[in-house]
């Protein structure tokens, strides 16, 4: 199974977009992978995705390659941007 074409490999940066897709379907930008179906935002799952990319980020400093660390930051700078966008400017 593990040399399957398929299946993505698993490495730090899987991981991370994996979280990172989660916080996309919370804001409603991406479709759930289980329904197909692109859900209305839910800005507190959002922000609690959002929230374990930085902790994660936080106990990993130091200890990721450069384009781990550059993902990630990449990663999470987007999200944020999304996330104000979203919530707009009386809602949070």
């Amino acid at each position: 199974m593990a040399d399957d074409p398929k299946r993505p490999r698993l490495d730090f940066n899987a991981f991370v977009l994996s979280l990172g897709s989660s916080a996309l379907i919370h804001l409603g930008e991406a479709p759930d992978p289980v329904s197909g179906k692109t859900q209305e935002a839910d800005l507190p799952l959002a922000q609690q995705s959002i929230d374990l990319l930085a902790l994660l980020q936080e106990k990993t400093r130091g200890n990721l390659s450069e384009e781990e660390a550059r993902f990630l930051d990449t990663l999470l700078y987007d999200l944020r941007v999304r996330y104000v966008a979203a919530a707009g400017p009386a809602k949070h």
